[in-house]
């Protein structure tokens, strides 16, 4: 096997990892796979956020999400991994299922549906591939009224 199969292959498991941390609300496992001061700031752009520099506020909204985020699933599809040395980069559609706390006494509040794209830059570390960026960009669905408009013109 090449080394560079290898390599992406452990991207892949590296960007599985950190989206069923997330999954599982488990924080101390998403600041394992986030890089570390010693091998330079991370960023991360949440869907409508601003952007977020440091490890110390990137790791505080991700607490921040999984406190108020009662049950998130994602369903990650067209995945592509570049590598580039120690650096790779990973496009993917993240298709999200979501709910938040239970009204009424339900177990779980209503669930959305979200769609959302995202890059994901990581590191090779002595550690193995480490999160360095992520933004991730809604997007957005065209509605029933601007399909018409286009059959107008």
């Amino acid at each position: 096997m090449s080394e560079a199969r290898t390599d992406t292959e452990a991207v892949e498991l590296a960007n599985t990892a950190f989206y069923d941390a997330v999954e599982r609300g488990d924080f101390e496992q998403v600041a394992d796979l986030w890089l570390d001061d010693r091998h330079g700031d991370v960023s991360c752009v949440h869907p409508g956020w601003p952007v977020l520099s440091g490890r110390g506020e990137v790791l505080r909204s991700y607490a921040l999400i999984m406190a108020n985020t009662e049950y998130i699933q994602f369903f990650l599809t067209d995945v592509h991994v570049s590598l580039a040395a120690d650096t790779a980069v990973v496009t993917c559609t993240e298709n999200i299922l979501s709910g938040g706390p239970a009204e009424d006494g339900a177990e779980l509040g209503p669930l959305v549906g979200q769609l959302v794209v995202a890059t994901n830059v990581f590191r090779r570390t002595p550690d193995g591939w480490k999160v360095w960026s992520h933004h991730g960009s809604p997007v957005l669905a065209e509605s029933d009224d601007e399909e018409d408009d286009e059959d107008t013109v």
